[in-house]
């Protein structure tokens, strides 16, 4: 199995314990901006340690970095934040399950705007594929559902929400691909490790000015909460490594569409754990979502 596959599907097992976790931080009263910035100011510091301690040991050297990385970790970084705001605003609200199946049209989105910025586009087995995967999601999300008839029903705040951050999450997948592509290493994991400290670097700093200026006491607040937020910190740095690497590897469209086996990992955790049981749908969905991935394994 390609690296880029395996890669895929760690960083879907980190995040579905990531969600798993901020089930405990919901516990504490923190912000969306607060919530979204937990993330960062304890994942950067790690990643930025782990990189160092290569540097020194000698066993890894950053190349100069052209402005081009700058300005793709730069729009990527601010379209992740943006975006994980909209979701936990998103998961704040009652009514968000039209939100949650407008997020899951992330991947078509994605391929997007990697044929606008980056010209990379998908073969025709390969888009239907992705079809496959977004058809097996939108099922796993569940019936569309709302108090509004008709067309209404996907003007919702909720929807707004869902669908933003779909279309930033596209756009973040497709500058952190271009971000490492500027990274002048022969190894896909080093070249994922400088982009991963570089981009969350930026994230905690631009999150920290933020906050101060918007929110005073917010930091104070997530920092207070190391407890929960520290292991979310950890299993996102962990995370995020594995979809970078997957992203200097393989176009962000099939890297997206392979990771979107989370939800069959939460619906497994959520039996395993809970006890609970899979619906007809849900198994619909999972075969659809199987035959997807399995189809960008065999062509891509």
């Amino acid at each position: 199995m390609d690296l880029w596959i395996i890669a895929s599907i760690a960083a879907a097992a980190f995040q579905t314990v990531r969600f798993m976790l901020q089930k405990h931080l919901a516990k504490v009263s923190l912000s969306a901006a607060g919530a979204t910035f937990a993330r960062f100011v304890y994942s950067a510091p790690i990643a930025g340690a782990i990189l160092l301690t290569f540097v020194m040991s000698g066993q890894l050297q950053v190349p100069v970095l052209p402005s081009a990385f700058w300005v793709y970790g730069i729009v990527g970084g601010t379209a992740q934040i943006t975006a994980t705001v909209c979701t936990v605003m998103l998961f704040g609200r009652r009514n968000f399950a039209v939100g949650m199946a407008f997020i899951k049209t992330e991947v078509l989105l994605t391929v997007l705007v990697g044929l606008l910025v980056l010209g990379e586009s998908v073969s025709g087995s390969g888009l239907v594929a992705i079809l496959l995967g977004v058809a097996g999601v939108l099922i796993l999300s569940g019936p569309i559902e709302a108090n509004q008839v008709g067309w209404r029903r996907f003007l919702t705040p909720s929807a707004a929400l869902g669908l933003a951050a779909g279309a930033l999450f596209g756009v973040s997948a497709v500058c952190y691909r271009g971000a490492s592509l500027q990274v002048d290493v022969a190894a896909p994991m080093a070249r994922a490790l400088i982009t991963l400290a570089a981009v969350t670097a930026m994230q905690m700093v631009g999150m920290w000015v933020w906050l101060k200026l918007r929110e005073p006491g917010e930091v104070g607040r997530v920092m207070s909460a190391w407890r929960s937020a520290g292991f979310i910190g950890l299993t996102s740095m962990a995370g995020t490594f594995c979809w970078f690497t997957a992203f200097t590897l393989q176009n962000a469209a099939y890297v997206k569409t392979v990771g979107q086996i989370e939800l069959v990992f939460g619906i497994l955790g959520t039996v395993l754990i809970f006890k609970e049981t899979i619906s007809r749908r849900e198994y619909f969905g999972m075969s659809l979502l199987a035959v997807s991935i399995l189809g960008l394994v065999l062509l891509a």
